[in-house]
């Protein structure tokens, strides 16, 4: 008999990817591969209708109910107040055709069924705040496992609990994160207490998780994570990638550095940009992201004037930016803008794991990254390592890719071997020998 694994997918619903969205759709993805049934329990922002058809109707709804941020808040907080010593109770829609959704995005269509309760993650963590407990789902069906993809103060009575903590930043770095740090702490002591098994996504963060919650080791295992992209994308050749550098933002092939990722505090792009200009190079240094918060200092640098510079070409004379910002970028944009850099730059001051350092070796562009948290043990010896918080020891290992072209050249040739090692096929035996571990 099939075995049923129900997945939390709070980030597979947010309407702009995350890391953590990427690392559950992966996730998923390789269950199913491996044969198991796969549900989803999800949050809406409002009551649903009894009717499971008019349930499904409402889940791709244009009308949605607005609040303030106050009054959300505030609805939140008491229906928080409510107990719920019986669980929570949800209601569960499979995709019946009745909506036309187009091809592909459908959560309907990737899982065997969805179970939807209004405010869940509010109403868990005002339940864990009252009663220092995880809150129980009801979910009609009891599954074999139930596996949270972040900390999240929920379980289900009869399966097999189990809880993905990618870092433990709030904790760490609390400057460096918007998380309700108590919060945050009280769900990890009861995750400590009352989960069946922790899973992280490297050493590093796996003996953070055994030293500083004190968990058993033998109830912590890292699965790492898997680095893919298409191979549509990966696969194009190079000249469709200059033309679509030339026309789209106007680069040449190695001509720019690039950053890709969030602008907030722990991705350190601020001391990046100081790097950036004291090394002297005269490729840009192009920033790609979107905005995530404390993002204002960095934009006044980016568009600081000290760093505009202006050519002649023809009869007209140009400006251009040092460094350049460009928001949300589809897929294929961004991996032509990784193909195309000299060196993708990533000092970030904590990385549970650190995808885009693997992003950029599986396409085999150079990588300059941090000498600490997890990225030194992803990168290994395929990127140059740096001290974050050092300007000059940046700007200095900037300039060495800038000039050094036989580095350059050993490192494209690194990175590929290295990101070898995070293969889905490598990610997927892992993933199989922890289910089969807790199911049989």
């Amino acid at each position: 008999m099939t075995k049923t694994i129900l997945f939390e997918g709070r980030n597979l619903t947010l309407t702009k990817g995350t890391g953590i969205a990427t690392y559950a759709r992966n996730l998923t993805g390789i269950a199913r591969d491996l044969g198991y049934g796969t549900e989803l329990l999800v949050s809406t922002d409002q009551p649903l209708p009894r009717s499971a058809t008019m349930s499904e109707v409402a889940l791709f709804d244009a009308h949605k109910k607005t609040q303030s941020p106050a009054m959300a808040a505030l609805r939140s907080y008491f229906r928080g107040l409510v107990p719920v010593p019986f669980g929570i109770r949800t209601t569960s829609v499979t995709g019946s055709g009745i909506v036309v959704t187009g091809r592909g995005g459908n959560l309907l269509e990737e899982f065997n069924r969805l179970h939807l309760a209004y405010d869940l993650f509010e109403v868990a963590n005002q339940h864990l705040i009252r009663f220092g407990k995880l809150a129980k789902v009801n979910v009609g069906t009891r599954p074999d496992l139930f596996h949270a993809t972040h900390p999240t103060p929920l379980k289900i009575e009869g399966a097999a609990n189990i809880y993905t903590v990618h870092d433990l930043i709030p904790l760490r770095l609390p400057y460096a994160t918007l998380d309700k740090k108590e919060l945050f702490f009280d769900t990890m002591k009861a995750l400590a207490r009352e989960a069946d098994h922790i899973v992280t996504v490297s050493e590093f963060s796996r003996q953070e998780i055994v030293s500083l919650l004190d968990v058993p080791e033998s109830r912590v295992t890292n699965t790492y994570q898997a680095v893919s992209l298409p191979e549509d994308l990966t696969s194009r050749p190079m000249e469709e990638v200059e033309d679509e550098l030339a026309n789209v933002f106007n680069l040449e092939p190695s001509g720019y550095f690039l950053f890709f990722g969030a602008l907030e505090p722990k991705k350190n792009v601020g001391n990046l940009i100081d790097a950036y200009i004291a090394s002297g190079s005269k490729r840009p240094l192009v920033i790609a992201g979107g905005l995530g918060w404390q993002y204002e200092d960095v934009l006044e640098k980016i568009a600081d004037p000290r760093f505009v510079s202006y050519r002649i070409d023809g009869n007209v004379i140009r400006q251009e930016n040092r460094v350049r910002r460009v928001s949300h970028l589809p897929l294929g944009q961004l991996v032509s803008l990784i193909r195309g850099a000299r060196a993708v730059l990533f000092p970030s001051l904590y990385e549970g794991f650190g995808l885009p350092v693997l992003e950029a070796m599986l396409l085999g562009t150079p990588v300059m990254t941090s000498n600490v948290s997890s990225l030194p043990e992803i990168a290994g010896d395929a990127a140059v390592l740096v001290d974050p918080y050092n300007v000059t020891d940046m700007g200095r290992s900037i300039r060495q890719l800038d000039r050094d072209d036989d580095l350059v050249r050993e490192l494209s040739a690194r990175g590929p071997l290295r990101a070898a090692a995070f293969s889905p096929e490598h990610y997927r035996a892992r993933l199989e020998t922890l289910y089969r571990s807790l199911l049989g």
